[in-house]
């Protein structure tokens, strides 16, 4: 047995069973990839993955048995790596962070530029996407942080640990009659049509809610996920926007007007998430920390060691 062998496998139901793609992702050949499936196979006494002809369809029985134990081997193999890396070379490396777009343009700046300075050794690289791509590069061991407002508590793999919590505003053009200095309720709101966050992204979910709960159909003319789009298309004209508080800034959004909604939506909270099991380094507890200082190395090592569906909020 090998970790080539177990790569093999884990690649080949991360790929949907092609072994085409598995070989491009391991920089093989298809025939490598199927012999060290087999010998595995043939090693262990049973077969791992069901086949058509020379086609493999899904997992077995035993293979479904078999796959959480082949992710926690890499796992740990990959802890070991990191752990040696920790030691041998000190304060240097590569720390990659996975956020949403929202995060990654209007939260973490701050904090890269504060870990950069204390960290000039440690190289960056940042990921964006949907809450849901942000978990999942958490699961496959592409990103080392993920930070994202939705879907990360939706996994028992990750341990998601609360950052802060944040809210809406309105935002329109100068002179809209709703900056005019009125109480703005959703009733007024859904009298405008809207431009906001698509589903699933940013807080859309509580929108959604609260106008639901007051039995509103609003007009959502566009959604987007990124809240630069949605500012650009309210200074246009096309409608009135609602967008995170944080993604507005009065000198730079100056031709735009903006309306404190937390009156309207339900606060949301943005969460760090790691995955379970995996190994820190000792950067990436500090970048952490950089980014939200209630999680100190104590907090998330006491996270890390929890059990599975063990909640945290602040």
């Amino acid at each position: 047995m090998n970790f080539q062998q177990l790569r093999s496998v884990r690649e080949t139901v991360r790929q949907g069973f092609n072994l085409t793609s598995v070989a491009e992702a391991l920089h093989t050949s298809q025939p490598g990839v199927s012999r060290q499936i087999r010998e595995l196979e043939e090693e262990l006494g049973i077969e791992l993955f069901v086949r058509a002809g020379k086609r493999l369809t899904g997992l077995t029985a035993p293979g479904a048995t078999v796959l959480p134990i082949v992710e926690r081997m890499l796992l740990e193999a990959d802890n070991l790596r990191r752990a040696g890396e920790d030691f041998a070379r000190a304060g240097r490396g590569t720390l990659t962070i996975a956020a949403t777009h929202s995060q990654a343009r209007y939260a973490l700046p701050t904090a890269v530029r504060d870990f950069r300075r204390s960290h000039p050794d440690v190289t960056l690289h940042m990921h964006q996407g949907s809450p849901q791509q942000v978990a999942q590069m958490l699961l496959d061991g592409s990103a080392d942080i993920g930070v994202a407002t939705e879907a990360l508590t939706q996994y028992d793999e990750l341990v998601a640990l609360p950052c802060y919590r944040w809210t809406h505003v309105v935002i329109t053009p100068p002179g809209h009659p709703l900056a005019e200095g009125g109480a703005l309720t959703l009733q007024s709101l859904a009298a405008h049509p809207l431009v906001t966050y698509e589903a699933g992204y940013t807080g859309r979910g509580h929108i959604d809610e609260a106008f639901a709960r007051h039995g509103l159909s609003p007009q959502v003319v566009l959604t987007a996920m990124d809240a630069d789009v949605i500012k650009t298309y309210v200074e246009l004209g096309l409608g009135v926007g609602i967008v995170a508080a944080i993604a507005y800034d009065e000198d730079r959004d100056r031709h735009l007007t903006a309306i404190d909604a937390r009156h309207l939506f339900a606060a949301n909270m943005t969460r760090l998430a790691v995955r379970r099991g995996s190994f820190l380094r000792d950067y990436a507890y500090a970048f952490i920390e950089t980014f939200a200082a209630p999680l100190g190395r104590a907090v998330v090592e006491q996270a890390l060691q929890s059990s599975a569906g063990a909640s945290f909020d602040i």
